[in-house]
């Protein structure tokens, strides 16, 4: 079974270029961490932005639910809080876990 953390982002446009040259270290550095096999960053283009915003969605790969927990538990707040000193108030992000029902 594989696993999939997903981020999806709400940030606004005046702090677009600083916003995604620290989002592709940030991923770079999650990607470092065992248990993880890749990301994906995909720009959201339905349902459309709110004005001034722009939307942006991280696919992270794990290789399994442990990958996964060691995350949460030992980085995440690290990561999250990182992100939070450096923007405030400027984005929003929400989060949530798929796993793989079935491949085609």
């Amino acid at each position: 079974m594989s696993l999939v953390y997903e981020v999806n982002l709400s940030v606004r446009r005046d702090i677009e270029a600083d916003y995604r040259a620290w989002l592709d270290a940030h991923v770079r550095e999650i990607l470092a961490l065992p248990g993880f096999t890749g990301a994906t960053v995909f720009e959201r283009r339905e349902p459309p932005a709110a004005d001034g915003e722009f939307c942006l969605c991280v696919h992270y790969r794990l290789r399994d639910e442990a990958a996964l927990a060691d995350y949460l538990r030992d980085h995440a707040p690290r990561l999250r809080a990182d992100g939070t000193a450096r923007f405030g108030e400027k984005f929003r992000a929400d989060r949530r876990v798929l796993a793989t029902s079935a491949d085609y």
